[in-house]
């Protein structure tokens, strides 16, 4: 190191510390992104997840409209509630790190985005248990509750499509700013280690000069002690 303490150089060291400070900050605000991205993917899994089975509750629906059939009306009905329930349970299984962003009463999830906190996203949750996304248990006794179902499931769908390509857009800005985080912190890295760092090219320079005006030296003593020993050497 040419620089190691304030005493080798007062202003490269604090520049090169300053700089070092920084891009341990914006690690640690990259590690933070990278715990946001998991948890907000974790939600869209989910959210794919629930899109899934809102197909399947139509499809339920839909049979149902087509037959007259009490008993087989009834039939599908329980399946379209247990739909509803396996909609409520994926909803309440799609967080990560403690933050779940479709569970009933869902969590926010606020993203530092640089070291001092003024540049920041808040990831916003969206109840889509059946509850949050109005979707109620039914019987299919009438056509009039069939219908109503069949318009509580495209309205649900909408929400769940409309939720989920907001949290995927948030992703992509996520991922964008991740990269640029790395990209700063590689530079600031670099340029403290230029600070701080033997350039070996500067070193090998130096310590060639000072060897050749080292052997000049010698040389010189050299010189000059056989001058005096040929003058002593006249007078002998």
């Amino acid at each position: 190191m040419r620089i190691r303490d304030p005493l080798d150089g007062a202003q490269e060291f604090f520049q090169s510390r300053a700089l070092s400070n920084r891009a341990e900050d914006l690690t640690r605000v990259k590690d933070g992104v990278d715990l946001a991205i998991s948890t907000v993917q974790a939600a869209t899994i989910g959210l794919d997840a629930i899109d899934a089975l809102t197909q399947q509750a139509e499809g339920l629906a839909r049979a149902a409209r087509n037959t007259s059939d009490p008993a087989q009306r009834e039939a599908l009905a329980g399946q379209f509630n247990e739909i509803l329930n396996q909609i409520d349970n994926i909803a309440q299984d799609s967080g990560f790190n403690g933050v779940n962003l479709v569970q009933s009463a869902p969590d926010d999830l606020p993203v530092a985005l640089n070291e001092t906190g003024s540049s920041n996203i808040t990831f916003e949750g969206v109840d889509s248990t059946s509850a949050g996304l109005g979707l109620t248990p039914t019987t299919f006794a009438s056509d009039a509750d069939i219908d109503a179902a069949l318009a509580q499931i495209a309205d649900a769908r909408s929400t769940v499509r409309t939720t989920n390509a907001g949290l995927s857009s948030g992703i992509a800005a996520l991922q964008t700013r991740i990269e640029f985080t790395r990209n700063l912190t590689n530079t600031l890295e670099s340029a403290a280690a230029k600070l701080t760092d033997v350039d070996l090219n500067e070193e090998a320079a130096n310590r060639l000069a000072i060897d050749t005006r080292q052997q000049i030296g010698v040389n010189a003593l050299s010189l000059g002690a056989q001058n005096q020993s040929a003058i002593l050497g006249l007078f002998g």
